[in-house]
């Protein structure tokens, strides 16, 4: 595989549909290669349907982080989270989205489009990729979080 730093997966569901278009023209625009899941448009679907099938293409590497957007951030989370070695965050301001980087290692943010606005979104998505994980104690922590049932 091939993954690249730059190569970023996008989805969302109708509620989070205007979000993730200006996020991923923003992530365009900075020269990002942006793969978009769906949904295409802001007509009724079930999150799981974009959800799922970019979750499994972040987990087997084929991107190097996730962006999910819904009305909550809720959904999204939860179904990417149902997938080993997925670390889906919900983001709402910096502080947040820093720490589940620096700290969790997260690989995907979802993001609650019914409570930021788009430049926000955009703005999150941004730091989300561009902050490093600290490793150090935090690794023992995160290498933890695969170790259940």
């Amino acid at each position: 595989m091939a993954e690249s730093i730059l190569d970023i997966a996008i989805g969302s569901d109708h509620a989070g549909f205007l979000t993730k278009e200006f996020v991923k023209r923003t992530l365009v625009e900075k020269g990002y290669i942006v793969r978009d899941f769906g949904t295409y448009s802001e007509e009724s679907m079930d999150y799981p349907d974009s959800a799922h099938p970019l979750s499994k293409a972040v987990q087997e590497g084929y991107y190097h982080y996730g962006i999910l957007i819904c009305g909550s951030a809720n959904g999204m989370a939860i179904v990417a989270n149902k997938y080993k070695g997925i670390r889906a965050a919900i983001c709402w301001n910096d502080q947040v989205t820093e720490l589940a980087r620096k700290h969790n290692n997260a690989n995907i943010i979802a993001l609650p489009a019914r409570f930021i606005s788009e430049e926000e979104a955009a703005k999150l998505s941004m730091l989300f990729i561009t902050t490093n994980f600290e490793g150090g104690r935090h690794v023992r922590r995160v290498e933890k979080i695969e170790n259940v049932l």
